[in-house]
């Protein structure tokens, strides 16, 4: 990639990474702890996609998420996904209304919560499919159909779903290919000691925030575009390919332990999503460009829900996490090894 950068672009990166300092210190008045989610957030965000959270009840995401909206400058909707929740309640609908000065009635269109920049879709396995889908039209077309009229999204536009691990009666599970519409899933795990600590006493007290401003959508969306042009070399881009090429049960030079483990791979979605993210998070470090360790530290929230582990493995107590874990650790990262090892080689050529 020939992409490079000029001085305005170099001050947008340090623009960057002083937001980031910025965005953290705001939601520290709030949030204790959850860096590492805090990060996949931002680089989800800043990637122009959207976000797939997992989690038991009582861990502040949705604090965390409209205080993100709030620290960000942007307008924030959260919706609670129900059995009886249909398209209509969130896309919006059309009523008529009467015009005063003429008499006539004429058709408007009434705007649902899905017209915010910030978008949580609480316990989104809990609605029926119909509305699944109305929300994953607007995900992936930043539109939604009401009648044969469509209505554009407003830009930003960030959509954060949840799960909740525990409960799975009376659910609708999103089939693999509607997860594969999210960038990451991000587990929210409970606190440590300290952090717990902190939780109790902050919670349990009079407590006020100052939350102020970082940046605005403008140039929230200005970042998203200069993200694009972050240049990645082809030795990292064939590093990528040979980590997902790698899920597939079939295809030649798979691991014998992804044979064993796993049913079903990851598509192409998942490299384009590993590489966008390795330039956002290599944005948000101040770096000017993506590197493997980029691809390696994002292998798990961007595979982890595109792998179908299967009886074997589930029976042996071992996820996707696991499977991730050794294939990141056996496929070799430094270009003269990738350019010696033959299984690559006999990957990329299959």
């Amino acid at each position: 990639m020939t992409a490079s950068f000029g001085a305005g672009d170099n001050a947008a990166i340090r623009r960057l990474g002083e937001a980031r300092a910025k965005i953290m210190e705001q939601l520290s008045q709030v949030i204790v702890g959850q860096e590492a989610v805090i990060e996949e957030l931002l680089i989800s965000l800043f990637s122009r996609s959207h976000c797939l959270l997992e989690g038991v009840p009582g861990l502040a995401k949705t604090l965390l998420i409209s205080t993100l909206a709030r620290t960000l400058n942007l307008s924030f909707s959260r919706i609670q996904f129900t059995p009886d929740l249909m398209p209509a309640d969130i896309t919006g609908t059309e009523i008529i209304e009467e015009n005063k000065s003429t008499g006539t009635r004429d058709f408007r269109f009434l705007e649902g919560p899905l017209f915010a920049n910030v978008i949580l879709a609480d316990e989104i396995n809990r609605t029926p499919p119909k509305t699944q889908a109305a929300l994953l039209e607007a995900m992936q077309e930043r539109q939604v159909t009401v009648g044969r009229v469509r209505h554009p999204m407003a830009d930003p536009f960030f959509v954060l779903a949840t799960q909740n691990p525990i409960e799975q009666e009376g659910t609708y599970p999103l089939p693999e290919a509607q997860q594969d519409r999210f960038m990451f899933k991000v587990y929210v795990r409970y606190p440590k000691f300290d952090e717990e600590f902190e939780i109790a006493r902050r919670t349990t007290a009079v407590m006020t925030d100052s939350i102020a401003p970082v940046m605005s959508a403008e140039e929230i969306i200005a970042l998203q575009r200069l993200v694009r042009e972050v240049p990645v070399s082809d030795h990292v881009i064939r590093y990528t390919l040979s980590l997902v090429r790698q899920t597939r049960v079939g295809e030649a030079g798979v691991p014998d332990f992804v044979r064993e483990q796993v049913s079903w791979g990851a598509g192409p979605r998942a490299v384009q999503f590993l590489i966008l993210g390795a330039k956002a998070r290599a944005l948000l470090h101040g770096r000017t460009h993506a590197s493997t360790e980029d691809i390696q530290a994002l292998a798990k929230p961007v595979l982890r829900h595109r792998l179908v582990v299967n009886f074997a493995a589930e029976s042996e107590g071992l996820t996707t996490d696991h499977v991730i874990d050794r294939l990141v650790k056996e496929t070799p990262s430094k270009e003269d090894e990738l350019t010696r090892d033959a299984r690559f080689q006999q990957i990329l050529a299959s």
